[in-house]
Order: structure tokens, then sequence, then C-alpha cells
């Protein structure tokens, strides 16, 4: 959120280049960062399911969905997965400035890029490295520092320089130079580091955050910056972040402001969330939230999200396949089975899997291991090879207990319903959205609507499309939680606008 699968995905998905982005200061006194973004794939969604099984190890010591046992102020960057992270912008660090691409993040405090000293991790190979030794305004620090999230930690040391942000230079800001990022999260990233918007109270090592610096240093005239994302597809403009202020262009009407309850994520407290028009009754004595630039989808305590997604018929993506896989090749497997096939090559046989000799592996991954430009095959076929093979192995077990075939289909269908989802995602019937129901969250008592079309995900285009739900579950325990995270899917719809001066924030319906 195995392993062989993981390592060949993450090498396809780091050949992607991100264009470069324009940054510009406007004559109303914004400085503007032009964001790029990226639409959502099924490499990338393959490869979340493979970072999702890196954290279990760290789940199981009590860091993952429900957070650290300890309360701490680091709960929520702990739970951050940038897998699915959208928009990214441009900075340069050093003199003259060395670009790197990193995702502008509420929800952490950090400035961190990889080093030119990252030597053993492989994605440090496949990202831009700052090389200390060829800026001529590099201090040196050497501090030791490390930020853990949900699925490892990245670690290296602080250092020293100049941060070019559009064309604001902040002097002397304190960043880390990652030296170890483990796993696949950050191997299959499209950015390189992490610029944490949030405030300092969860920076790590006590590190004076960039926007502070900005604001310290006189760099901006109103200690506000705002995001505009752009949800728009087919648009080729991903959207704007503005420090500075907010663009009347980018938003419709006043925005409806909101105090932060607690200072370190972009914290406030919501009301109600209502499904259908119909209160859901769950957060009717409030709850809290944040809106958080560096997560996609929306994030909220699994019970409210499974009644959203029981309401728009939403099925697990992995229940979902499995039970496709039954129902389409249940027989066949079967017939196969009782001709006393080999069990490790039916799949291949029947087309959901390739054969490498010992094992079934996924033709969608083989397929793009030998052809870069392949299609978005990867995810389903992934998902699909590996229903086949726990089917397999299920309907094995029960021809050894003599089980009727009528009988094995159906316990073999009653399993793919219990299989749970990777990453909480869960996939809707593209063709029913005009009759789903809309989903309101109320701020400052103010509703704000999400129509079914703003808050469903499309992967792909025509008959191959699917459809995923932008709710996900995310349970934390108090005292922080119950906790909701507001991010790109509600973002998108209504422009946002971070109050610094205030300790408020903002929206307005985008425009």
């Amino acid at each position: 959120m195995g392993n062989a699968r993981g390592i060949a995905s993450a090498f396809l998905v780091v050949t992607i280049v991100l264009l470069p982005l324009i940054l510009s200061v406007s004559a109303e006194g914004f400085v503007r960062v032009a964001l790029k973004k990226r639409p959502l794939d099924e490499i990338s969604r393959t490869a979340a399911r493979l970072v999702n099984d890196e954290a279990e190890p760290l789940k199981a010591r009590g860091i993952g969905l429900s957070g650290v046992g300890d309360g701490s102020e680091e709960d929520i960057v702990r739970l951050k997965n940038y897998m699915n992270a959208q928009y990214y912008g441009e900075i340069g660090i050093g003199s003259p400035p060395q670009k790197f691409t990193v995702v502008f993040d509420t929800g952490s405090s950090n400035l961190w890029v990889p080093s030119a000293k990252c030597y053993f991790s492989v994605a440090c190979l496949f990202h831009s490295k700052y090389k200390s030794g060829k800026s001529s305004t590099y201090k040196k620090n050497g501090q030791s520092a490390a930020i853990q999230y949900g699925t490892g930690a990245i670690a290296g040391f602080l250092s020293q320089d100049h941060l070019t942000v559009g064309d604001l230079l902040v002097k002397d800001q304190v960043f880390i130079e990652a030296t170890r990022e483990p796993g696949v999260t950050f191997l299959v990233a499209k950015f390189d580091g992490i610029l944490g918007l949030g405030f300092k109270e969860i920076s790590v090592d006590k590190v004076v955050p960039v926007w502070y610096n900005m604001v310290d240093q006189g760099l901006i005239k109103d200690p506000v910056f705002s995001f505009w994302l752009n949800r728009n597809s087919k648009d080729g403009e991903g959207g704007e972040l503005v420090f500075g202020g907010s663009d009347p262009k980018h938003y419709k009407g006043e925005h409806t402001y909101v105090p932060v309850t607690l200072k370190g994520y972009w914290q406030f407290n919501i009301g109600d969330v209502l499904v259908g028009g119909k209160k859901t009754g769950f957060c009717a004595g409030g709850c809290a939230a944040i809106a958080d630039s560096g997560t996609s989808l929306i994030a909220g305590p699994t019970t409210i999200i499974t009644e959203i997604n029981q309401k728009i018929g939403a099925a697990g993506v992995v229940s979902q396949e499995c039970k496709s896989v039954v129902a389409q090749y249940g027989q066949q497997i079967l017939d196969l089975l009782l001709a006393e096939a080999q069990p490790t090559t039916i799949c291949s046989q029947i087309g959901l899997c390739a054969f490498d000799g010992t094992h079934s592996v996924s033709i969608g991954i083989e397929s793009v291991v030998k052809d870069n430009g392949a299609t978005s095959s990867l995810g389903r076929s992934d998902a699909m090879c590996t229903a086949c093979e726990m089917s397999v192995v299920w309907m094995q077990n029960q021809l050894k207990e003599n089980k009727t075939q009528e009988l094995i289909l159906n316990y073999v269908n009653q399993l793919c319903e219990r299989l749970p989802s990777p990453m909480g995602e869960s996939a809707v019937d593209c063709g029913a959205i005009s009759s789903m129901p809309g989903v309101s969250f109320t701020i400052a008592g103010k509703t704000f609507d999400l129509t079914a079309e703003q808050y469903i995900l499309k992967v792909g285009e025509g008959a191959a499309a699917q459809c995923i739900s932008g709710f996900t579950a995310l349970d934390v325990a108090p005292p922080r939680g119950p906790l909701w995270i507001l991010g790109d899917v509600f973002m998108g719809v209504y422009h946002t606008e971070f109050d610094y001066g205030n300790l408020r924030v903002g929206f307005a319906k985008a425009a």
C-alpha cells in the first residue's frame, strides 16, 4: 500500500517524465506556481496496492490507518501516502538553482529532496538530486533527520541553502537532504520531494518551514496562500498555487471561513455529513477535518465511508475482479482441475496470467516490461491474475473435500465478497453516475455539496474506463480523531484559501 510485481511496476512508472513547469510573479503582487496535473492511471493504482503491502509490518506496530498510539502531532504525516498525488510544481535550491519537482503539501511542514549522497536507495537513481558542491550559497548543517510515513521513513541530514519559488528567493532555508528513500513509494513517485505548507508545530526537528521564512523575510504582502486545482481532465492546465492571497479569477462569490482549531495541520471543525440530502448523524456533534493538498481523495471514518459507498453502489475493486473471474472462468478452472491439469499453469492456460516456467505472472506487467508503450491494462490484468490464482487454490481445497461443483462455485463467490480492497479503493458502475446521490459537508454552518460527477474519479477512456469512488476509509483514534481529510477531490471543487494571518481556512466555489 508480491515484490516481483512491485519492482516491475516501479521501474516502468519512473520512465514517465514531467514537463517543465512555469512559475511567475503577477502584477497584483501574487507569487504564482503553475501546477502540473497527472491523471490517475492503472500503473499508479497497482503500485499503490503494492505500497499497501509494504505498510503491513508498520501497521502491526501501530503505524498506519489507525495512527500511532502516542497521539503525537506527527500522526497524520505518518498516515500519508503520496502514491496517487496528482498535482506538482517546481522549485529551485541553491545558487544557481537546481530544479526539483515537489508536492506542495499542506499536510506536512518540512522540505526534503533527494541528496547526491543517496547511494544505496534505488529511488534516488530516478530523481533529481541536490548537489551541495555546486551551490555557492550552501551552508553545512549535518544534523540527522527522518520523517516517518505509513510506508516507511525517508532519512538523511539537514542542510541550508537558498530556495527559489517563482520569482521569490527564500534565503537560508533549512531542508532535508534525503539519503534513504525505501520501498516502492518514492521509487514510482512522479515527484522528487515534498514542500510542506503546514504549521511549524509538526515540523520534524523544529525546522522553520518554508512558508514561515517567506513571511518573516517580508517576501509576501499578505500572509495568505491559496490553491486552485483544475479538475477538468481535458484541460492541460493543472492548476495554480498562489502565495500572497487569492486570485478572484479562481473562484466564484465569497469564501466561507472557518477558524483553525489546532495548529499543526490546517485543522478545523465540521458539522454533519449528508448523503442524498439526508443527515447521517455521524458528525452531528462535530468532527475534526483538515484541508490537505497532499491527499488525492477524501478520507473519513469507516462507518460513514461505508455508508456512502453503499449508497453509491461501490464495490471493493479486488472483490469485484474476483467475482468477475469466478463468473467468467470458474467452470473452466474447475474443469481443468478435474482433468488434473497442473494448478500452477491453469491461469496462464485460460489467458489471465503468463507462465514464466515456475509460476503464473500478470500478463499486464509482462507486456509493459516488454513494451513501454503498453496500454493501461496493468492494474486490471494484475488483479484478475491474482483472483484466478486464489480461485485455483480455493477450488483445489474444496475438491479435496468432495464438494459438488455448484457448492464450490458458491463458496468461492462468498470468499470473493470477503476480500478487503487495497487502499480502501472502491469501484462504481460508470453508467450509474447520474443516479448517484450527492454528498455534502457542513462547514461553518454552510453545506458544501459534491455531485457524483465531482466525487467519482475516472481511470482510462472508452470501454476500458473504470470509475473509482473518491471516498476512502481512514480511522484515526481519539484524541486526534475521528478525522476527515479533505483532499484534492474536495479542493478541486472548492477553491481553498489558507489564511495564516487570521488562522482560518476559506472555501469558495472554484471557477
